[in-house]
């Protein structure tokens, strides 16, 4: 990979556009720490800490963990990413609303904007949209399968099975499902894209190819 200083980035990317596989690619050969919304909730819970307990109960009740909490425990990571080389933001923000909360965040800690040509009143330096066709995406989602003895997950195109696999087509990956969230996605990042385009610091990347070869394009797009 080539030079990457210490930043916050935010990747983007609808469903099988290959954003988790190319923010592990950063998290292995970079040192950032990807901070998972999901994680993060889990860890909290898992700790027993005072803000676990009520994250925990929000959730038990069936209710969504507002923005001011998971702006919360993304501020008590941030040590961690800052020591490193800098934060991956996953599954945050979905809306305007957190965007403007995670901006506010990193601009008062004074994290961020330091990427090569990142407006430096920012906290984050880039965000990376993950650009694939839609046919593409589904033909990657709705042929996927996993066995159901190991839990190993196939493509019936890309990465066919053996043949004892005992394979299941989930449901996330049938196709009037994944239409649906292509369709939940697309109407996400409408008001986001042009939110980050304004703060220069949008950055858009040709997601078809092998992950190496987008992971090459997208480090020529943010590496100073």
């Amino acid at each position: 990979m080539g030079e990457l200083s210490r930043m916050n980035l935010i990747l983007f990317g609808p469903p099988a556009a290959g954003k988790g596989t190319q923010a592990k690619r950063l998290v292995d050969g970079k040192n950032m720490v990807q901070l998972s919304t999901g994680d993060m909730l889990r860890a909290a819970i898992a700790s027993g800490s005072e803000l676990g307990q009520r994250v925990s109960g929000i959730m038990q009740r069936g209710e969504l963990v507002s923005d001011e909490i998971v702006i919360e425990l993304i501020e008590a990571r941030l040590p961690e990413a800052e020591a490193a080389g800098g934060a991956i933001f996953d599954g945050f923000p979905r809306t305007l609303a957190q965007a403007e909360a995670l901006d506010a965040l990193l601009k008062r800690l004074g994290t961020g904007g330091g990427g090569a040509g990142a407006p430096p009143t920012h906290g984050i330096d880039f965000i990376v949209q993950i650009d694939v066709p839609r046919d593409l995406l589904m033909e990657r989602a709705t042929l996927r399968r996993t066995d159901k003895r190991t839990g190993q997950i196939y493509h019936l195109k890309y990465s066919p099975p053996p043949p004892d696999a005992e394979l299941e087509h989930r449901a996330d990956d049938q196709e009037e499902t994944v239409k649906k969230r292509l369709d939940a996605y697309d109407a996400q990042t409408a008001a986001l894209l042009p939110h980050y385009e304004k703060l220069g610091v949008l950055r858009r990347v040709d997601g078809v190819g092998s992950p190496k070869e987008v992971t090459t394009r997208m480090l020529s797009q943010i590496a100073g």
